[in-house]
């Protein structure tokens, strides 16, 4: 009987531990390639999310970003986050379960008027997954203004105005890049330590583009990240961290901490720099561009050992939609985006 007892108490407190995915739990491991700045944990908040899992299929992302677009004006416009966060309700965060027609049977009910807990009776969470999957995907949508060859007239640019993607792919248009599923594998430069982000692996020199606007943040040499640059969103939730940038020219002129940069933007320029406490250094053994995102419910999360570092590889499949087109200008053979975009935050002027 005592045996019995303790294994039920030892199942007992298996559950307790991970039932954390609606209130989450601390990550006690260090950001890869140095993305983490601190070396002691800051004092944590209290009530915020400690940990997210997102792993949605590229084709589920798509397919629910469509509807949101389509019914933008419609009567009933479709809120891309929600269809996705009653979805992993329902799945309870493993989306190895999607079916499409488990997306249109929720359409359809949404459509009717029907909320998340009419479709869901009885499940719980949902606020968890709204909450994260919005920290994730919030700033990916939106009213914009975007500029566009004139079929008519060549070399002039016309404005179109508009509902829909204004986040874009790390990687320029034109510019062939190779990537897998390699976040959480091994590294050892250093320390012993996972791999928080998705290495895009293509020809050194290749424009490296600003997924999202914001703010820099961090900026220079890293010894794991080699030359590396972090931009962090406006709504101050998403941090975007892009490493091992060229070798003598890593950066777009005229960047700076502190600067703002709209999405879109060149930012730099893929190479093999890091692995080195020198700077300018190209220790990595294949050109490649380390693309990792953070998430931040509090600021405590932000540095140290407590970090939020998602799976982008599928963000990184649907950011294929939407990718800058560029050209190249001035001596130093810089790339600057062709077609600007602009928003609330970077309004058209004349």
């Amino acid at each position: 009987m005592k045996v019995v007892n303790i294994r039920k108490l030892a199942v007992y407190l298996f559950i307790i531990f991970y039932i954390g995915i609606g209130t989450g739990y601390a990550q006690a491991a260090a950001s890869a390639d140095g993305s983490n700045k601190g070396d002691e944990a800051p004092a944590e908040a209290a009530e915020c999310i400690k940990w997210v899992d997102f792993d949605i299929p590229a084709k589920a992302l798509g397919k629910a970003m469509d509807l949101d677009i389509q019914t933008f004006e419609a009567e009933k416009h479709l809120d891309w986050i929600e269809i996705l966060a009653i979805l992993g309700t329902k799945y309870g965060g493993d989306w190895k379960c999607y079916k499409a027609s488990d997306m249109d049977s929720i359409v359809e009910k949404l459509t009717l008027g029907e909320s998340w807990e009419q479709i869901l009776p009885g499940y719980k969470n949902y606020d968890y997954f709204y909450e994260a999957y919005g920290a994730v995907l919030s700033g990916f949508l939106g009213k914009y203004e975007r500029e566009a060859p004139d079929k008519y007239h060549s070399g002039l640019k016309i404005l179109k105005s508009g509902y829909g993607l204004k986040a874009y792919s790390p990687v320029a248009e034109g510019y062939g890049f190779s990537h897998y599923k390699d976040f959480g594998n091994a590294r050892s430069y250093g320390y012993r330590r996972s791999h928080k982000g998705n290495d895009l692996c293509g020809s050194v020199g290749t424009p490296i583009i600003a997924v999202e606007a914001g703010t820099i943040e961090e900026m220079g040499w890293n010894q794991y990240g080699g030359w590396r640059i972090g931009i962090r969103s406006f709504d101050k939730k998403r941090y975007y961290y892009y490493a091992h940038l060229r070798k003598g020219h890593p950066y777009a002129p005229g960047l700076q901490i502190g600067s703002d940069v709209q999405a879109g933007t060149v930012i730099g320029y893929l190479g093999m720099t890091g692995y080195s406490t020198k700077e300018d250094v190209n220790n990595m053994k294949m050109p490649h561009l380390h693309f990792g995102m953070q998430l931040i419910f509090d600021e405590s999360q932000k540095d140290g050992t407590n970090q939020i570092w998602i799976d982008v590889y599928h963000i990184v499949e649907l950011l294929q939609r939407n990718r800058a087109t560029v050209e190249c200008i001035g001596e130093t053979k810089d790339y600057v985006r062709k077609y600007n975009l602009y928003d609330e935050r970077f309004p058209y002027s004349e």
